[in-house]
């Protein structure tokens, strides 16, 4: 039986995480760090890269186990959960979008939309029918039967985001989805997602260093160093320059640290 937190995830929370602490080879990822994404909210996770970014949206969306520390979907403990219940979770709830679009090949572009609602066990016909209707608003239903090498990178992101949408997930994670596409591509991706999100009510947490993909969300969490901005350590100040020697009938300046 799973202890309850000491702080029960409010109900409004479709994501709840507290005190979460990751480490990668010995080296902080992740160090005390507490979020929580209301329902159909569009949270950005900001920050250097290495600020912690993925490793919190890995934790978040189950694909990693904190080394300490709890999350919560839905009022359900991520933490907790086995390899195998974890996976059901990413597959049937979750959506997932990287910078890298990790199409198969083998596949034509239709099945890679299709393929969580496949693997779910839908039908043939229905699952193909739900990833034609979000290719055609992605602008790509023509290359349905293509295989991704006749896409270009950009259209092969956009195969990407209709895959993370088309069983009408209830959270999609985002790792710098625009990071490999121009200006007007990303315009195009992001109005897609959110515009998705907000009819559909799904939440997005984004992890991005880009000002415009940022721009889009309700609200945002910075990160540096693992932890939250606001909580990080300071950079020690540069040493400031020597006190000037006083003349008579001049004050003397007093340097503050």
């Amino acid at each position: 039986m799973v202890a309850p937190p000491e702080t029960a995830p409010p109900d409004n929370d479709v994501l709840w995480a507290r005190s979460l602490h990751y480490s990668h080879s010995g080296s902080p990822g992740l160090v005390g760090v507490s979020v929580g994404v209301r329902q159909g909210e569009i949270l950005a996770l900001t920050g250097p890269r290495g600020s912690g970014k993925t490793t919190l949206l890995r934790c978040l969306s189950g694909q990693l186990r904190p080394e300490q520390g709890e999350v919560w979907f839905n009022s359900v403990p991520v933490h907790t959960m086995g390899a195998l219940a974890r996976e059901r979770l990413r597959r049937d709830r979750f959506g997932w979008i990287g910078p890298e679009p990790q199409l198969l090949p083998e596949l034509k572009v239709w099945e890679n939309a299709a393929l969580p609602l496949l693997l779910a066990g839908a039908s043939h016909r229905s699952a193909k029918h739900a990833a034609c209707e979000w290719l055609e608003r992605l602008d790509i239903g023509a290359f349905a039967r293509k295989r991704p090498g006749a896409l270009n990178r950009a259209e092969c992101q956009r195969v990407a985001l209709a895959r993370a949408l088309v069983n009408e997930p209830a959270v999609i994670f985002g790792d710098e989805p625009t990071a490999p596409l121009h200006r007007a591509e990303r315009a195009l991706l992001l109005r897609t997602l959110t515009t998705a999100a907000r009819s559909h009510g799904i939440t997005v947490v984004l992890a991005t260093h880009d000002e415009e993909t940022a721009a889009v969300a309700d609200r945002r969490v910075p990160l540096l160093d693992g932890r939250p901005a606001a909580t990080a350590p300071a950079a020690p100040e540069p040493p400031g320059p020597p006190a000037a020697e006083t003349t008579e009938g001049q004050a003397a300046c007093s340097l503050s640290a």
